[in-house]
């Protein structure tokens, strides 16, 4: 029997998963936040042995667990540096206490972008795309050839079209527009107001500069958006479009790159835009499939963490 350890590590926690050969999920654990660009080496070698940790304890398991393999999927993990970096975590990793045997070989360990684990995790297999809208957004795809294709991904400044920030930002702008008479009326000035407690729309001032609030702050207003809009405001509508409009051109890109137009493939959807009320889901299908007919746009099937263990378990079977 082999087991492996599939781990996904973000930006808020860390999520590990002991898989055998059969593909079953047999322990699950959880941790604090493993980005090392953010938090450092040591906190993040923290997290991670804490969620294997976790993850061992939870299964029932009366032998010795010996780990075949490692595959770990980790955000801001893009660059040759960051692998590199990544491999001396491991390295550290096998030299701490844990209820576990090492047998790792340095093709049974796998060190990837979270993006690569989504795809995987939320389709079941490593062939398709992901889109990814959430506090910020990317599209990635891989074709069965093993080709790659990242769109997006470049943040809350240079990029992160369609995501929860920039449709929050969208609508505060289009609230203060709409308050100097620059743009039409919208309930997206009261929807402000309410949800933070502003004596008028010009508090927004005080709230977003003065507060100093960063990117996952701005980004969890966006569902005063997705309200409006699914209420039938004509602002919010639009705004929504266009963040449709953004995510359907960066997925298009992909599969013009690496797939071909009469493909038949998955498209699996992950994180918080796409859970609203307004059916910008549903928008984004439908746009996308009037191009691609033979896509299928899917939620997914299981989370990153399961896609960790399935790359994991590919290397101990070639």
């Amino acid at each position: 029997m082999s087991y492996v350890l599939g781990i996904d590590g973000g930006g808020s926690k860390t999520v590990c998963v002991l898989m055998d050969d059969l593909h079953l999920v047999l322990g699950r654990g959880e941790a604090g936040p493993s980005n090392y660009h953010s938090i450092g080496i040591e906190a993040t070698l923290q997290s991670i042995q804490s969620a294997i940790k976790n993850a061992v304890e939870a299964a029932i398991i009366t032998n010795s667990v010996n780990i075949d393999a490692i595959c770990l999927g980790l955000a801001g993990v893009g660059r040759a540096k960051d692998i590199e970096v990544v491999k001396g975590l491991i390295k550290e990793l096998q030299n701490k206490k844990l209820p576990i045997n090492w047998a790792l070989q340095p093709a049974n360990i796998i060190i990837c972008n979270d993006a690569l684990i989504a795809l995987v995790g939320g389709i079941g297999q490593p062939v398709g795309i992901v889109v990814a809208a959430g506090t910020g957004s990317i599209v990635f795809g891989r074709n069965h050839e093993g080709q790659i294709k990242r769109v997006g991904g470049w943040g809350y400044i240079l990029g992160d079209e369609g995501s929860a920030y920039k449709i929050a930002i969208a609508g505060m702008n289009a609230a203060l527009k709409s308050y100097d008479g620059r743009e039409i009326s919208t309930s997206l000035v009261e929807g402000f107001k309410q949800h933070l407690d502003l004596e008028t729309i010009e508090d927004l001032i005080e709230v977003i500069y003065r507060r100093e609030w960063g990117v996952k702050q701005i980004a969890a207003l966006a569902p005063i958006v997705d309200f409006a809009a699914a209420s039938g405001d004509i602002v919010a509508n639009i705004i929504i479009d266009n963040a449709v409009k953004e995510l359907v051109k960066a997925t298009s890109t992909v599969i013009d790159a690496i797939f071909s137009a009469d493909s038949v493939l998955e498209v699996v959807t992950t994180g918080s835009v796409w859970r609203g009320r307004c059916k910008i889901h549903e928008r984004f299908a439908a746009s996308l499939v009037k191009k691609f007919p033979n896509v299928n746009v899917i939620f997914p099937r299981y989370e990153p963490a399961y896609g960790a263990g399935l790359l994991a378990l590919q290397t101990t079977q070639n």
